[in-house]
């Protein structure tokens, strides 16, 4: 049973790009290792029912970034989330869950991500949440645990999610707390593709591989990365 840990907004050490969203969580629990100050921690969220197309992408583009250097955050939900922290874990690279439940094991959801949790902690990551320990996940608290997921981030990337989906609250999160947000585009006869072109509709940045997000973000010229390993 890992410790499950308390921090109030006050105290050092609370993650820094949480501290300037509206209703920061105060105090916020979490197990393993948070945020540090220079830390660059980067969003991928989508459907719980993706595609092979929605998964492959997660995979790839999740790894690509971990490699890179970015901290990849997610909520573990079942879908691009589990796959997006997988691929990380499969790098032993950092990767922090952000849970609508309390992190004691009886609490956590999906409960088939226990394992994953577990990993996600011994390679040096963490989860967090706004909510005690005891505390069962509900149809408001995951809504609001997606403001978290975007606050701890630089930028917000979605991958599959149709029209009226969690993921979409996450980027209008993503929106009002004045983050990078990007989409990948799919079928216009897929449902699962409704969220993201609408999303490159109203201005969000249309990805198609890791290489578009590294040099969005000015990332080629602090790492030195080469455009033609992130294809």
């Amino acid at each position: 049973m890992y410790e499950i840990k308390t921090i109030s907004i006050e105290e050092e050490g609370y993650p820094e790009e949480l501290k300037k969203i509206k209703d920061a969580p105060n105090p916020l629990y979490y197990i393993g290792i948070l945020p540090a100050p220079n830390e660059k921690c980067f969003a991928i969220v989508g459907t719980r029912h993706c595609s092979a197309y929605g998964q492959q992408t997660a995979l790839k583009i999740s790894g690509q970034l971990a490699d890179a250097g970015l901290t990849i955050v997610s909520g573990m939900a079942p879908g691009i989330d589990t796959f997006s922290h997988r691929a990380v874990i499969e790098k032993r690279k950092r990767t922090i869950a952000v849970l609508g439940t309390g992190l004691d094991e009886e609490s956590i959801y999906p409960h088939s991500n226990l394992d994953l949790s577990r990993k996600i902690i011994e390679n040096n990551g963490c989860l967090a949440s706004e909510l005690p320990p005891g505390t069962r996940g509900s149809r408001f608290s995951f809504p609001r645990r997606n403001r978290i997921i975007s606050g701890l981030s630089s930028a917000v990337l979605v991958i599959e999610a149709k029209e009226r989906s969690g993921s979409l609250i996450t980027a209008n999160y993503a929106k009002q707390q004045n983050k990078k947000l990007f989409a990948v585009p799919g079928s216009i006869y897929s449902l699962n593709s409704g969220g993201p072109n609408k999303l490159i509709k109203e201005g969000a940045m249309l990805i198609e591989s890791a290489s578009d997000i590294l040099e969005a973000l000015g990332f080629f010229s602090l790492k030195q990365i080469s455009k033609k390993d992130f294809k």
